[in-house]
């Protein structure tokens, strides 16, 4: 007599031999396989025939251009005889006798002011040189009261120039000058109206 096989309720589970999950699970990987493999060799075929695939080709040409380059021996340069910069008069503005620098003052800080008359609040633009005051802290100063009093702006000398600007509504004629924190050296007096 044949043997018969008990109904699948009754059988060993290690014996079955229909397993519907890991058989699903086997088909859906193999599909996710074979879908990605087909897209990914559509992209790099697009890739190629647009010819967006050159990274190894720029690279090669980046370092091509980077080996050609020659940079040239270094030498030295000499020191600029006189002022480094020029400062063209305004023609508007006649000549100011008193902010004219002396014999003296041509030596140390020499100052000019922007504007002759500004209303109040006005930008005063101040500039000047300073020979041999590379990298010195110049302090703006107003006389008011009699003396010189510290004005809430500085300035650096850079190239032995230096350059700054400075409001007031405090009106009338003011005086302003610039002094070197560190030696004490001052400039001439600049004179400005405002209002």
């Amino acid at each position: 007599m044949a043997e018969q096989t008990p109904p699948p309720e009754e059988q060993d589970p290690s014996e079955r031999t229909d397993r519907p999950i890991l058989t699903g699970l086997v088909a859906l990987v193999g599909v996710g396989l074979v879908v990605g493999l087909v897209l990914g060799g559509g992209a790099l075929a697009a890739t190629r025939l647009l010819g967006l695939g050159g990274e190894e080709e720029a690279a090669t040409a980046v370092a091509t251009e980077r080996d050609s380059l020659v940079l040239p021996e270094p030498e030295e340069t000499e020191e600029p005889d006189g002022p480094l910069v020029t400062l063209r008069p305004d023609p508007q503005q006649s000549a100011r006798p008193s902010q004219e620098p002396t014999e003296e003052e041509e030596e140390g800080i020499t100052l000019s002011a922007g504007q002759t008359q500004v209303s109040p609040m006005g930008q005063i633009d101040l500039t000047g040189v300073y020979p041999g005051g590379e990298g010195a802290i110049l302090q703006v100063q107003r006389f008011e009261g009699g003396r010189w009093g510290d004005f809430p702006v500085t300035a650096s000398v850079s190239n032995e120039t230096f350059s700054t600007y400075i409001q007031t509504g405090q009106t009338g004629v003011n005086r302003f000058r610039m002094l070197d924190t560190d030696s004490g050296d001052a400039s001439n007096e600049v004179k400005v109206t405002v209002g």
